[in-house]
């Protein structure tokens, strides 16, 4: 029962099946490799890893940010750049130099050569090359995710010397970033103190030039401006005040001048003289005292004389002061003008001396600015210098150390799960192999011949045994009793006594299955197989099909169709949908009309109509309008590209169809189509007992892969109960081991799996 159930259990999965049928392959071949792989689990020499990481485009200490920094910062292309610096031969041959590398390579080489000469091993102290080429492939430089951490490793079967190896390559490395990082910075350094230099030695010979055309044109600063400006302002500010001076002095003269008529006196030049105020009031005095006296004294006393005398030598005086004032006047318009005159003079010279020091001021300004410049751009390589040297001092390279490799405690390869799967796996895998290979050389054997199958009469519960059935079908199922039939079963016709029979039911044939990929391994084996088809293909591929032609011609022979004398009618039905019906109504079809006959194909599946949609015919026509306006059956029959082959469909109805087809028997549905040579009806079985009236034949498809047998048993039953004239079975979909011996022998595994 155990193994029944098994088998049941892989009847749906063919490659399965034929697995398990080469399970003593399978058993093999699996566990020689699983032998294998624990024996080299056992045998390969343990490896080591050691791993130290560093990280890349950190910035570095006293640099500033900039767009080119942060662009490299992350880029793919630099971390690649990375990793192709860490492996180029230049480092790989800088670790030759660090201690204790080059030995402990050299007896890693020794160790790892169970037998020859060790030359080449101690070759690798003298030839880099070979060195080189050891080491090369025992370095793995990776990038660790999406971080700009690389880590280094090496691998080899002593773990000091993969721990030794994987530090001197990274150690090597940050050696050769700080390096190069200082050398950079040491050659731009040097240029810039070049330039500083010569930048110097230019500005000392643009100052004393600039010194010397100073001196030669005279272009010698005062306070606050040019010498020669300053005196021209100078000049002018004494010519305004000569000016003024001589407008003054003119002034004074010409009223000296004008007073001259009325009397010097009242001249207010001459009013401002203290010598004439002195006189004018002495002059005062003398002439009260004199008018004084002469109301008292006569003319002729000698005190009248005497003031007389006084007062003419007063105004004599006067007059001749007032002679001096104009006098000094005079000289002082004259002093004045002459000054002016000269001061004129002076500020002509002065201001050609100002322009042509303007020009020359120009040029020392030229000279001024361009030393200036100079000497900004001094300053500011002199601050880049000196940042440089500074970084330089500090430098620790833009790559940091993130840890050094530790001794590995556990070793990298083998592990043992990961191999013990790997090995597991490839069991698998090479047993499935196997186990398909040897079941399809089996296949390609020629098969024995069956023994003869001698049919017991029929009983009411009895099924036709089968005897020595192949056992090339260990996947079918266990037979199950039919039950009883509602009718007394009719005998199979003369000639066709020596096919098997279930429930007393001929297997008429075994359609094989139609595929649209060869085989091409163990995945295709059991995809393939299952791939549904649509009808069109289906029909397709069946024409193409000479197998499948083949058994349709032996199974018209076995319904006689070649030698009946008058009209046959056929329904082909099924237990469940998807056995094959429409697939093989439509077939039959095609190939008794390119035999010559003359075929109805008529359709009366209505829960899943599909002629019109497979012939490419009216969907709205059929033999439902054709009830419905009560026109005859005649016009609603359409023709196909095949001459001999029509198709009567379902077509369309205005009102609801409902249950029509409990209400009709298919010979009324066919009254007046008997010009046909066969007639094929495509349906499914409802409860009018006389529905199969008149049928000659009622075939009932089952697909060769279902597990349980009572769904076909129940459709025979039913097809008898109906009225069909004779019953038979056509299992479908069929593979092609079971086809390998013949058509009988798989009919015959069938019939006792029923």
């Amino acid at each position: 029962m155990r193994q029944a159930a098994l088998n049941e259990a892989l009847s749906g999965f063919d490659a399965v099946a034929r697995i398990w049928r080469r399970r003593g392959v399978f058993a093999l071949v699996a566990g020689t490799v699983l032998a294998l792989a624990v024996a080299a689990l056992v045998l390969l020499p343990v490896r080591y890893l050691a791993t130290a990481s560093v990280i890349i485009a950190e910035q570095e200490p006293g640099a500033n940010t900039s767009a080119a920094w942060a662009q490299k910062i992350g880029d793919p292309a630099d971390m690649e750049s990375q990793l192709l610096v860490i492996r180029s031969p230049r480092l790989l041959r800088q670790i030759m130099s660090s201690p204790g590398v080059v030995d402990a390579v050299v007896g890693e080489c020794e160790r790892g050569r169970m037998w020859g000469s060790t030359d080449a091993c101690q070759r690798l102290k003298t030839d880099p090359s070979a060195f080189i080429d050891h080491v090369d492939s025992r370095f793995s430089i990776a990038s660790a995710g999406r971080s700009r951490v690389i880590n280094i490793s090496y691998q080899s079967g002593s773990p000091e010397v993969a721990k030794l190896l994987a530090n001197a390559l990274t150690q090597t490395f940050l050696e050769d970033q700080r390096t190069e990082g200082a050398n950079s910075r040491e050659v731009a350094s040097s240029w810039l103190w070049q330039e500083l230099k010569q930048l110097d030695q230019q500005l000392r010979e643009a100052d004393d030039k600039i010194q010397k055309f100073r001196r030669t044109k005279g272009l010698m600063r005062g306070a606050n401006a040019p010498i020669s400006s300053e005196r021209l302002t100078s000049i002018g500010q004494q010519l305004s005040q000569a000016e003024a001076a001589r407008a003054e002095a003119a002034a004074r003269l010409q009223e000296i001048k004008s007073e001259q008529e009325r009397g010097p006196t009242d001249a207010p030049s001459v009013l401002q003289s203290r010598t004439i105020a002195d006189l004018k009031q002495q002059l005062t005095t003398v002439s009260a005292q004199l008018a004084s006296a002469a109301g008292v004294l006569g003319p002729k006393h000698p005190s009248i004389l005497a003031l007389t005398r006084e007062q003419a030598t007063i105004q004599q005086r006067l007059v001749e002061e007032m002679q001096t004032i104009a006098a000094s006047a005079q000289k002082t318009f004259d002093a004045n003008n002459a000054l002016v005159n000269s001061l004129k003079k002076q500020m002509d010279t002065a201001k050609a001396e100002a322009g042509s020091a303007t020009l020359d001021e120009a040029s020392i300004e030229s000279m001024v600015r361009d030393t200036e410049i100079k000497r900004q751009q001094y300053a500011e390589l002199y601050k880049k210098a000196s940042e440089l040297e500074t970084e330089r001092r500090v430098l620790r390279g833009s790559t940091r150390l993130v840890s050094l490799a530790e001794l590995p405690s556990k070793p990298f390869f083998p592990k043992k799960i990961p191999f013990l799967a790997a090995g597991l796996t490839l069991a698998i895998i090479f047993g499935v192999a196997a186990a398909l290979l040897a079941d399809q050389l089996g296949r390609l054997r020629p098969a024995p011949k069956a023994a003869p199958i001698v049919p017991e009469p029929a009983t009411e519960h009895a099924v036709a045994p089968v005897e020595d059935a192949p056992a090339s079908v260990p996947d079918l199922p266990e037979p199950v009793q039919a039950p009883v039939a509602s009718k007394e079963p009719s005998q199979p016709p003369e000639g066709r006594s020596h096919l098997p029979s279930v429930a007393d039911v001929s297997i008429l044939a075994c359609l094989p299955r139609l595929k649209t990929l060869r085989q091409m391994s163990a995945l295709g084996a059991i995809l393939q197989g299952y791939q549904p088809l649509a009808i069109p293909q289906a029909l397709r591929l069946a024409s193409e099909d000479g197998e499948f032609q083949q058994t349709l011609h032996d199974l018209v022979h076995e319904l006689g169709l070649d030698q009946a004398a008058r009209p046959q009618r056929i329904a082909v039905t099924s237990p469940d949908a998807g056995d094959g019906k429409t697939t093989t109504v439509c077939a039959l079809a095609e190939h008794l009309a390119a035999a010559g006959s003359r075929v109805l194909l008529v359709e009366c599946d209505l829960a899943h109509p599909a002629l019109a949609q497979v012939m490419a015919l009216a969907v709205d026509r059929g033999w439902l309008r054709a009830l419905e306006h009560g026109t005859p059956l005649r016009d609603e029959v359409l023709s196909t590209e095949h001459p001999h082959l029509d198709v009567l469909p379902i077509g369309t109805a205005t009102g609801p169809v409902g249950d029509i087809l409990e209400a009709i028997n298919l010979d009324a549905l066919l009254l007046g189509l008997d010009d046909y040579d066969i007639i094929l009806i495509d349906t499914v079985l409802p409860a009018r007992d006389d529905f199969l009236v008149n049928i000659d034949w009622a075939i009932v498809c089952v697909r060769s892969d279902r597990s349980l047998i009572e769904p076909a048993v129940t459709t025979v039953n039913r097809s008898r109960a109906l009225g069909a004239g004779d019953v038979g079975i056509v299992v479908t979909m069929t593979e092609s081991e079971r086809r390998a011996t013949s058509q009988p022998l798989a009919a015959a595994a069938y019939a006792e799996a029923g």
